[in-house]
């Protein structure tokens, strides 16, 4: 932002701190926030106005050099790791300080401390869920079992807190003079928490939404709508594939019966289904260059800051490139001179729900194999702004922290389910990701993995000797068909997790004939896979437009992967709209309005890409809406959430079983069909449309969408950035929607000299004053990208500014 508009969006931003006060608690005193020398004007800077040529870094061994690139991206170069880590917190801090100290107090359940009282369901939830309690396994696991990972990451936290400790008020983030709080010292159960934070964000399920649907039409149905595997699974481990392991015996025990219930609840947010990430790469045989590459492109919220901090960090050891976490340690999708790796969510069930029995009111004691055990309590003390604290008890079984109870987002039912969920084991994330940042080949790569427990992901690899591999990784229950589908009987052992899959066990691939390796967060595997695999949101469009785009392709170059991450085409549309049409089309006789015949044409001429200035778009997403709505929505009653088929799988019963009873709504006379509902929800889209034309916006695909950047704070409007042209949508693999969409592209060509280019919709600095906030927003949303190769310390090109830390 120029300093002038930097100016005019604080001014904005604190208007609404005071018109929005109640969403904030107090207002911040104001004498402090307009003093010209400590107030928000001192945050009208950009990072280069202030560089220095040297400054003071305790506890280090030997001086490190910062370089600077003209993106403001660091690149470190230190003598060991320790001091890596201790200058690469530092720097986090300096561009990132107050949101890395925003996530981990959400993922705590501490936001009340700053906004007051209307967080506190908000707190209450986060702490409910066990992110706090999986952080103290993962701390105790660290100090027992990888004391050497402990002794980095607390490196890490004593550069974040020199940093801390040197501020003045004046240079304090503008969040914190908003919200009127001071930042604390970051500690290694900080890192610990946001990586589990991390896993909060990409896991979902739907058991309690499965358990109420179960209810209204019975196990028959749900099997026919929610199936194991579509019929074009494609999934991200090539069909076909042999299993190189003997499975662990699991058999589904006879006699289960879920518990009969219906459901009042608050649902958990999930990742939303369509909108969702992309990752592969293709061997050299089928490149121009001869040389492999490799893809990523996360989708995740888009947030400002960036969820991601793009950084260099050297030793003499490893050199390792790409997008960091801040608050975490090393580099998370990158490269180094030998690999290169990424990610996307595997979509896995970790997640299970136990409707326990307690004793009595004390809820001391619960019924498990028809004796009663003993539970815990855990008190939580919700401090609250200007407020006394607000006190929670947490009741924990053997399963897990009770989430839903009586006194929490059960409406007034008399029920307890307790959570179960991978995340709350010890583990050691950041262990994975600091073996690849220094991982020589695939064994590297492998070893580094197995450290990796939650959220479950795709991992793509690919090196300079010409290997490309894909490896689904994660920490996953053994279970028997079905098993945790829905809400189970906490009582009966039978429920119970069978153990874990074994890591060799998990679905991999290596060198595969076909030339190339994808994930889009579809199926890990094709039904040969010897064990239970089930997610509500597994992906049945992305992968196959993906594989079949990169079993077509050959000579491949570095802008025939940036091209395909930006591929529109909608799949769903092309195999629905037609049959939707066809049904629409059967009475000839039949009379549309004018606005309709132009809605109708435009629809029929459709070429079924999505790109920013198009018109059609918007007609088949409201269409579809419409017809889902019509379809499923009679199974809504007030208070009980469900969850609807699939958007393959809606196509699917429409197109070869339109006359189906499940299609008909029996609260009418009519006994409705596809064909009626099709014919229904297409003048509800054109009424709709009408009604959107009629406000003079111009009808393309941009606006009806929206795509938006928020800053965490969303009353914070004035550090956002609203309606950004992008194309693409939900099922596309340009999956970017409202508030989704590729939080980091990254292609990388792994040759003799590695040719790296990335981008991410924000900035590197987190100060809405610097000009670093937003300058990649516009080349994200055109498509364009940052050169990203590596570089070393006596680079000369392209040098906004060099900073060497010393130590006395």
């Amino acid at each position: 932002m120029k300093y002038f508009e930097f100016l005019l969006s604080l001014i904005v931003a604190l208007m609404l701190a005071i018109g929005l006060s109640l969403n904030f608690g107090q207002i911040p005193p104001l004498a402090g926030l307009l003093d010209p020398y400590h107030g928000f004007w001192q945050n009208a800077y950009s990072e280069d106005d202030l560089a220095v040529d040297e400054m003071e870094l305790k506890n280090i061994s030997a001086p490190v050099e910062v370089v600077y690139d003209i993106n403001l991206i660091p690149h470190i170069f230190a003598a060991n790791e320790a001091d890596l880590y201790r200058a690469q917190g530092f720097i986090t801090a300096k561009h990132r300080l107050w949101q890395m100290e925003f996530q981990t107090m959400a993922a705590a359940g501490r936001i009340s401390e700053i906004v007051g009282s209307q967080a506190i369901e908000y707190d209450r939830m986060q702490r409910r869920k066990g992110l706090g309690f999986g952080a103290e396994a993962g701390m105790s696991y660290l100090k027992s079992e990888d004391p050497e990972t402990l002794r980095l990451i607390t490196a890490y936290s004593d550069g974040v807190n020199q940093y801390i400790d040197q501020l003045q008020a004046a240079q304090l983030p503008v969040e914190y003079k908003l919200l009127n709080y001071p930042p604390e010292h970051w500690t290694a159960f900080k890192t610990v928490l946001l990586l589990k934070y991390m896993a909060d964000m990409l896991v979902g399920d739907k058991d309690l939404e499965f358990t109420n649907l179960r209810h209204i039409i019975g196990p028959e149905w749900m099997e026919k709508l929610f199936p194991d595997f579509p019929l074009e699974n494609d999934p991200v481990i090539e069909s076909s594939k042999e299993w190189d392991f003997v499975p662990l015996p699991i058999e589904r025990p006879e006699d289960i019966n879920y518990p009969d219930s219906s459901i009042l609840i608050d649902p958990m947010l999930s990742p939303e289904p369509g909108i969702g990430s992309n990752n592969w790469a293709v061997a050299g045989k089928k490149t121009e260059n001869g040389y492999p590459i490799l893809a990523n492109d996360p989708h995740l919220n888009l947030n400002m800051p960036s969820l991601w901090f793009a950084m260099q960090l050297t030793t003499p050891g490893h050199s390792a490139k790409g997008a960091t976490l801040p608050g975490a340690l090393g580099v998370i999708c990158g490269f180094n001179e030998d690999i290169a790796w990424g990610v996307t969510n595997a979509t896995r069930d970790v997640r299970d729900w136990y409707a326990i029995t307690f004793k009595n009111g004390s809820r001391l004691e619960y019924l498990y194999n028809d004796q009663w055990i003993q539970s815990t309590k855990r008190i939580e003390e919700i401090q609250v702004k200007n407020e006394l604290p607000y006190i929670d008890t947490v009741i924990y079984t053997h399963y897990g922290p009770v989430v839903y109870d009586k006194t929490f987002s059960a409406n007034a039912q008399n029920v307890n389910f307790a959570l179960k969920w991978t995340a709350h084991d010890g583990s050691n994330e950041q262990r994975t990701f600091l073996e690849l940042n220094k991982g020589e080949n695939h064994a590297d790569f492998i070893n580094g993995l197995n450290h990796y427990t939650s959220p479950a992901q795709n991992f793509v690899f690919a090196s300079t000797t010409g290997n490309i591999a894909m490896k689904v990784q994660g920490k996953f229950p053994l279970k028997w068909e079905e098993q945790g589908k829905y809400l189970m009987e906490g009582n009966n052992p039978a429920f119970e997790w069978k153990g874990t899959i074994p890591p060799d066990h998990n679905p991999a691939t290596f060198n595969p004939d076909r030339g190339f390796v994808s994930s889009a967060n579809q199926h890990s595997v094709d039904p040969s896979y010897p064990y239970y695999v089930f997610d509500n949101s597994f992906e049945h469009y992305r992968n196959r437009r993906l594989n079949s785009i990169l079993n077509d392709m050959n000579t491949i170059s570095i802008e025939d992967m940036k091209a395909l991450q930006l591929d529109n085409l909608n799949l769903h549309a092309f195999e629905s709209l037609p049959v939707m049409l066809a049904y629409l089309l059967e009475d000839p006789t039949k009379d549309f309005s004018p606005t309709a015949e132009e809605l109708l044409m435009e629809l029929q001429e459709w070429d079924f890409h999505a790109f920013p200035d198009q018109s059609a778009p918007p007609l088949f997403a409201s269409w579809w809406e419409n017809f889902e709505e019509l379809a499923w929505g009679k199974w809504k009653e007030r208070g009980r959430p469900i969850v609807f088929p699939n958007n393959y799988q809606t196509t699917q019963l429409m197109r070869e079983e339109p006359e189906s009873v499940i299609f008909d709504n029996p609260e009418t006379e009519l006994a409705e069909t596809a064909r009626e509902l099709v014919a229904e929800s297409f003048e509800r889209m054109v009424q709709e449309i009408g009604t959107w034309r009629e406000t003079g916006e111009d009808p393309t695909w941009a606006n009806f969408k929206k795509t938006s950047i928020q800053h965490l704070v969303p009353n914070f409007a004035a550090f956002g950035f609203f309606n950004i042209p992008t194309g693409g949508g939900k099922g596309m693999i340009n999956a970017t929607g409202e508030r989704h969409g590729a939080s980091w592209r990254m292609v990388v060509e792994m040759g003799d000299e590695i040719k790296a280019f990335g981008i991410y919709p924000g900035g590197q600095s987190g100060n809405p004053g610097s000009r670093f906030y937003d300058n990649m927003i516009e080349k994200w949303a055109k498509g364009e990208y940052v050169n990203f190769n590596p570089r070393k310390a006596e680079d000369q090109d392209d040098v906004l500014f060099r900073t060497t830390f010393i130590t006395n």
